[in-house]
């Protein structure tokens, strides 16, 4: 007996890998010791336009946690703002 694979239609898997790309993706900052709070703090404001505040906390969180939540979204939107992180040079990844 031979085992044949059944593929789904094209057109669903373009559907499954739409509806993969949609949902909720995170950035993660993880700490360095090579990058100072306020250059951490600004890019952080420069890549996801949040608060003062908010900048603060994700780069406490990283630095004491060793790594933080830096933006939740989808995944384009994760890509553009992991790049601006990375103009610095932080490390970072995109989870989901």
């Amino acid at each position: 007996m031979v085992a044949v694979a059944i593929e789904k239609p094209l057109r669903e898997q373009e559907v499954a890998v739409q509806e993969q790309l949609q949902t909720p993706w995170r950035v993660i900052l993880y700490n360095d010791d090579i990058h100072t709070f306020d250059e951490v703090i600004l890019q952080l404001q420069k890549a996801t336009g949040c608060s003062l505040e908010r900048a603060e906390q994700i780069a406490w969180t990283a630095h004491t946690q060793g790594k933080a939540v830096a933006y939740e979204g989808e995944f384009e939107d994760c890509l553009r703002v992991q790049g601006v992180l990375r103009e610095i040079g932080l490390i970072t990844e995109i989870a989901g």
